[in-house]
Parts: structure tokens; sequence; C-alpha cells
């Protein structure tokens, strides 16, 4: 079973990368330098929309908000915090994540027992405090883009790799591509490096199971860097790559399943937090 992650956990990272990612972007003076991203974003957008993720995460948490049905609807909430946004200078964004940040990481570290359960599509529902997993990923991630794009360093902690793949399961189970997984049978076993994290994925006739009670032997098993695990759930690495780097190992029965493990959760993990 995997090991306990507090909340408090979730908090003091998120708090740290955080202001990590502020220090960054505050002094920016190329805002619309293009940074490397499917969407096409600049520098400006990407500030903006990290700026704008603290509040929309409060949304979700007391439930004025949702996460969408399907992952792709998220291209146009993303397209509609970068044109609402009230400015484009990146000191002023910053400090209203930072401000906004704080209130969120507050609210959250006041949670009573009943941890408050953000609803995806008004059917299913994820925990709040697991869910700043995802925020942690999406700041890691365009942290490094943005500083690729301005020529600074930006270092992924590897102890954050565990933070990101729990937040990232919650929305992984329903977000899971069932036309890819359609009648899919395999057990996966993961080991993330430089971590004590282990994941177990099986599907069972295309349906997606973490961590299930009382797994069969795995056909495959996978160690896996853990920057790369990051990386790659935002699709930054293909798996074929990873495995060819090095920063990839596969073996056991069936070792040829590791690469199709990310094509079968791509709808979920293009999505989710960064692309």
């Amino acid at each position: 079973m995997p090991g306990t992650i507090s909340r408090f956990d979730y908090i003091d990272a998120a708090r740290t990368i955080g202001e990590r990612f502020a220090g960054l972007v505050r002094d920016v003076d190329t805002p619309d330098a293009r940074v490397a991203s499917r969407r096409g974003w600049s520098l400006a957008d990407c500030v903006g929309h990290i700026a704008c993720e603290p509040s929309r995460y409060l949304d979700l948490v007391h439930g004025k908000d949702e996460w969408p049905c399907h992952p792709s609807f998220l291209a146009d909430i993303y397209a509609k915090q970068i044109a609402n946004l009230p400015t484009r200078d990146t000191c002023t964004l910053s400090e209203r994540f930072l401000a906004d940040l704080d209130e969120l990481l507050d609210t959250v570290s006041h949670f009573g027992a009943r941890v408050p359960m953000m609803r995806i599509g008004g059917r299913q529902r994820v925990r709040s405090d697991t869910a700043l997993g995802i925020l942690i990923g999406e700041m890691a991630v365009r942290g490094r883009d943005i500083a690729r794009a301005v020529g600074e360093q930006w270092e992924i902690d590897p102890a954050i790799a565990p933070l990101v793949t729990r937040g990232g399961h919650q929305l992984l189970r329903p977000w899971a591509d069932s036309h890819h997984c359609c009648g899919h049978n395999a057990t996966y076993d993961i080991r993330i490096r430089r971590t004590s994290e282990r994941i177990i994925y099986r599907f069972v006739d295309g349906r997606l199971e973490i961590d299930p009670t009382d797994p069969p032997h795995p056909d495959v098993f996978i160690s896996i860097d853990a920057e790369t695990v990051v990386l790659a759930a935002h699709g930054r690495f293909s798996p074929g790559s990873a495995l060819l780097g090095g920063r990839a190992f596969a073996w056991g029965a069936k070792p040829w399943l590791a690469l199709g493990l990310n094509r079968r959760l791509a709808a979920a993990r293009s999505h989710t937090m960064t692309s």
C-alpha cells in the first residue's frame, strides 16, 4: 500500500514551489516571449494562467465550480482565464498569485476530519487536499517552461513526484481514455526512483484500478526517474524516449506493455494540467 502523505505535505510543497515560481516570473522583461507549449502561449499567458489557478481551486473547494466531465474542456477554461486577465504585468500577476495561493493553502490547512470534495462533471468527487498535487505539478512544469524561455535554471524536486502523481490520480480514474483502454487486461507495477513511491495500475476489461487491495502478479514492472514522472504526466516525455534515454526501465513477463501505458492514459494526462 502507498505510504501516507498528509495535507500538510501538500501545503508545504505548494507553498515552496509557489514562492519559487513567483520569484522566477516577478521581474521578467520579455512577457511576449513564447514558451514551449502546444497551446502557443506567451510567457505572460503562462504566468496569467498560473495566477488564476489558486482562485479557481478555491471555487472548486467551495462548490462554486467543478472539474469538467472531459479533460478537453479545460482548454476553454484556460483560454477564458487568459482573455480576462486584468493585467499582463508579470509582477502584478505574481503578487495576485501569491495572495490567492496563501488563501487557498490556509483554507486547506483548516479542513476538519471531513475533507471537502471537488465535483467532476456533477457526478464524481475528488479530495480537495490531494488535488493540490495537480496544482503543484502545474507550477513545477510551467516554471520549467518559463525558465527555459528566459535562460534561467529550474530544477524539479524529486520529492514532489508522489504528490503530483497522487493528485493526478484524482482525475486519472474518471478521465482515463476508454477507447484505448477498452478490453485491456494487465497489471503495471511502477516505482518512482529517489522516492519510496510504488504504484499499481490494474486494468480489468478496460477499467482502471489504482493501487487495488489484492492485485495479481504484475505483467510489467517499470522503474522511472522522479522528474520524468512529473514531466511525462504533462506530455513532456514519451515512454519511448524515456526508456531509450535511461530515465525509465521496464522488465517482467510483458515489458512491451510499458510503451502503451501512456497512450492508454493519454486523454487524461494530455489535458489534466499542462501541455
